[in-house]
């Protein structure tokens, strides 16, 4: 089940707006015009904001998420009527003869389980072309990047919201496997919580599971907008 921060709808409302930069996805829009790419598949795609700005430039895009709140948000959004948007979840994709699939953010890293990761890897392959191109990123866990985020706060004034004040708590660090909490404090005196768990992968790690599931693994990039914490995947069905 995809986390609440992601499924529950005023939370999903909000998270754009709790995420405004996402310069994060220049280097995804970059490669789709790298790789010539017409047909393009965005894997948990939620709010849609990769998805919309690639149909804007003209590709044919599939938005794919298992949070319907987090569609329901894309939707709304200029270009969306643009956008084939499939509720379900990375295993489960029908074949689309994609171009090019991006798992941008936190994706690659929810899926916790080898059994997990390796369905999805799978079933992305097979919604691509052959020769397609799976692009995604996942952060390096020798940076230790969970370390930056226990206890942060941050307070955003969000239209039709109002003050909205977060707070994130990492609950549990067991080998790979990092759980947080981020609690929402809204001017109503609502307050939300949505834990998630993350898993960190060692880059042999990626590219062992990346050649298993059929896939050529064609570089390894830094992300332009986290120089030296994450590493790039490019790889070829």
């Amino acid at each position: 089940m995809p986390d609440a921060h992601y499924a529950v709808p005023r939370l999903a409302r909000i998270y754009d707006a709790l995420d405004p930069d996402r310069s994060d996805l220049d280097v995804y829009a970059a490669m789709v015009a790298e790789f010539g790419a017409r047909r393009v598949l965005d894997v948990g795609c939620g709010t849609g904001v990769l998805a919309c700005l690639l149909a804007g430039r003209g590709a044919e895009v599939v938005g794919a998420d298992p949070a319907e709140a987090s569609l329901e948000v894309a939707r709304a959004k200029p270009e969306a009527e643009r956008v084939r948007w499939i509720l379900g979840d990375a295993a489960g994709l029908p074949p689309l003869d994609a171009d090019l699939a991006t798992m941008t953010g936190n994706v690659a890293q929810v899926f916790l389980t080898d059994d997990e990761w390796l369905a999805a890897l799978r079933g992305v392959r097979a919604a691509l072309r052959p020769g397609g191109v799976l692009v995604f990123e996942t952060r390096d866990p020798a940076r230790r990047a969970w370390e930056g985020w226990d206890g942060a706060c941050e307070v955003a004034d969000i239209p039709g919201e109002g003050r909205v004040e977060t707070r994130t708590d990492v609950l549990d660090v067991s080998g790979p496997l990092v759980t947080f909490r981020r609690t929402y404090a809204f001017a109503d005196g609502a307050v939300l919580t949505s834990e998630s768990t993350l898993r960190f992968r060692e880059r042999d790690e990626v590219e062992r599971t990346l050649r298993e599931t059929g896939y050529r693994v064609e570089d390894v990039r830094d992300a332009p907008d986290r120089p030296g914490l994450e590493f790039v995947f490019v790889a070829r069905a």
